[in-house]
């Protein structure tokens, strides 16, 4: 948020500038702005309307260099670089940056061979010390260096201004990704209705589970009751054997006679 404040403050002071001056006097509005270390990007300094006067006249290269900074990359730069102004170091450092932000769009992988090609850096150790003081510790991208795989995984990078005729694969896109959206959350809703019906139908579940158990609890106790009461009853006629069994041995025994 800070980052996106001083942009705004930046641009607000730049457009300013551009709308006081007119011809070649804009000269230094467009070096200072792309070469501003803290200013990213440039589609409202192109459109004011002194400087889209600058087309078809013997200034014009001043818009077609601000609208490289605007929407080109480093390569693009050189390949007409033969009827541009020759870019100052501080122009030369922003225009890689924002190189790599371009690559970034589309790729969140970028190889570290690609991006040597890309900027024109012959080692990798001047490639890395780029990535990490030129762009992370500046905030324009926040990534990780893959040593191993010789590539930089990107996690954010600051967006561009956008190019003349792309603002309706823009909107296609976000449409696309909010019908995706939309998609994602019927499945999501679905998926809690069921998950709340199986939940539903468990409680059920396990609440006849319980019943049943309690039903059958109630069974053996009445079971094991009459058991016991049973077991009394036995208990109780065998001590009255007992008792006769013991009543038979005090009676007077019969004498026998000797059989003649």
């Amino acid at each position: 948020m800070e980052i996106e404040q001083k942009q705004a403050e930046h641009i607000d002071y730049f457009v300013k500038q551009a709308s006081n001056l007119k011809g070649s006097a804009l000269s230094n509005v467009v070096v200072e702005a792309t070469s501003h270390p803290s200013l990213f990007a440039f589609s409202e300094i192109l459109s004011v309307p002194n400087v889209l006067e600058l087309e078809g006249t013997e200034n014009s290269f001043l818009l077609e260099l601000l609208t490289i900074f605007a929407h080109g990359t480093w390569s693009e730069y050189k390949g007409v670089s033969g009827h541009l102004p020759q870019l100052v170091p501080d122009q030369v450092l922003k225009l890689k940056q924002l190189t790599v932000l371009t690559l970034a769009e589309t790729n969140k992988v970028l190889p570290y061979d690609t991006l040597m090609q890309e900027l024109d850096v012959t080692n990798v150790r001047e490639l890395e010390d780029f990535l990490i003081n030129d762009c992370m510790y500046v905030g324009i991208i926040r990534g990780k260096l893959d040593q191993f795989r010789r590539c930089l995984e990107v996690q954010f990078a600051a967006g561009r201004d956008l190019r003349p005729g792309h603002l309706g694969s823009m909107v296609q896109t976000l449409v696309n990704w909010l019908s995706t959206s939309e998609s994602l959350l019927v499945s999501i809703q679905e998926k809690i209705k069921w998950a709340d019906t199986m939940n539903e139908m468990d409680k059920k579940h396990r609440k006849e589970v319980g019943e049943r158990a309690d039903e059958l609890k109630k069974t053996l106790s009445l079971k094991q009751a009459d058991v016991d009461f049973r077991g009394h009853d036995e208990l109780f006629s065998e001590h009255g054997g007992v008792m006769d069994f013991e009543e038979d041995r005090s009676r007077p025994k019969r004498r026998r006679h000797p059989i003649g």
